[in-house]
């Protein structure tokens, strides 16, 4: 049986792909902090342990590993951001290189956010323009720790990942509970593109790149961007709500502060496209953004 290892695989997008990869006859094993499940293994983020050794004949190593951004940018929270990725990324380099038989595939969280925000111009793996913000920065010197680690045996993958829709986690969650309480409208212009993906494209998709033996940088998210007021609108039909409250940006600037976040994970314009998935072959799921929520919901 073939052995997939997911660094940082407690949350939302790690038992996606642990539901998802059990389901095809691999096993799973995640390393966690604070392990719970048979199948979670314990390992600190910093040191080498006995986790290592499931490293060893693996089909495939992801690591989703770092704090989340979704909280105030403070220093503290900053630095923490920080070395959550890098460490975590430096360290998992060190032990594929300390196995005889390294992981085939590395698959490396990024994510979309890397990117210049934008209205007209797509992004591409090939033409987009990455930005200089705290975020940008962040996803920029995460992806060139793991391009600077060398594994002449080991095929290596970055992820930049856009929004993920799912059933029980991700972006849905927050939103469908605004939309409930009456507070579905737009938010700030409205205008600003969504690129999204559900999450049993993020899961097909990753399973694409090891079936088609790929490596490389690629974006995770629909081939066409939706906007923030026909998402919020789209979210009002499926759940049958007949209003919603649109934010202004200095509702949603308050409304940050008191959750402990940032603005900018809603008033980003996110418009990112597929284009090496595309080019490659891959066939989408879902990507209409009404077709994916009635699935969701």
């Amino acid at each position: 049986m073939k052995t997939i290892v997911i660094a940082g695989g407690s949350g939302f997008l790690g038992q996606t792909l642990n539901n998802y990869f059990t389901k095809q006859n691999f096993k799973v094993i995640i390393l966690s902090r604070d392990p719970k499940s048979k199948n979670e293994i314990f390992w600190d983020g910093t040191t080498l342990g006995p986790w290592t050794k499931h490293l060893e004949n693996a089909e495939a190593l992801i690591n989703l590993a770092g704090k989340s951004v979704d909280c105030r940018y403070t220093d503290k929270n900053k630095k923490a951001i920080y070395n959550s990725r890098i460490d975590t990324t430096n360290l998992l380099g060190l032990a594929v290189n300390l196995c005889n038989n390294p992981p085939k595939y590395w698959f490396n969280s990024s994510t979309a956010t890397i990117y210049k925000g934008s209205y007209s111009k797509p992004n591409t793996e090939q033409n987009g323009i990455i930005g200089d913000d705290f975020s940008m920065n962040i996803a920029k010197s995460w992806e060139a720790t793991f391009n600077n680690i060398i594994t002449p045996k080991t095929k290596k993958v970055i992820l930049r990942t856009s929004i993920v829709l799912g059933k029980k986690g991700g972006a849905i969650i927050p939103l469908k509970h605004l939309t409930k309480f009456g507070l579905g409208g737009k938010q700030a212009s409205g205008k600003q593109k969504v690129s999204w993906i559900h999450e049993d494209d993020f899961t097909n998709a990753i399973q694409f790149l090891m079936d088609q033996n790929l490596e490389g940088t690629f974006n995770l998210c629909v081939p066409k961007p939706t906007d923030n007021k026909t998402l919020m609108h789209t979210l009002r039909q499926v759940l049958n709500i007949p209003f919603g409250i649109s934010h202004p940006i200095w509702l949603l600037k308050l409304g940050a502060f008191f959750l402990g976040t940032e603005t900018e994970l809603v008033t980003k314009s996110r418009n990112v496209i597929p284009e090496k998935l595309l080019k490659n072959g891959y066939t989408f799921k879902y990507k209409n953004i009404q077709t994916a929520l009635k699935d969701l919901l």
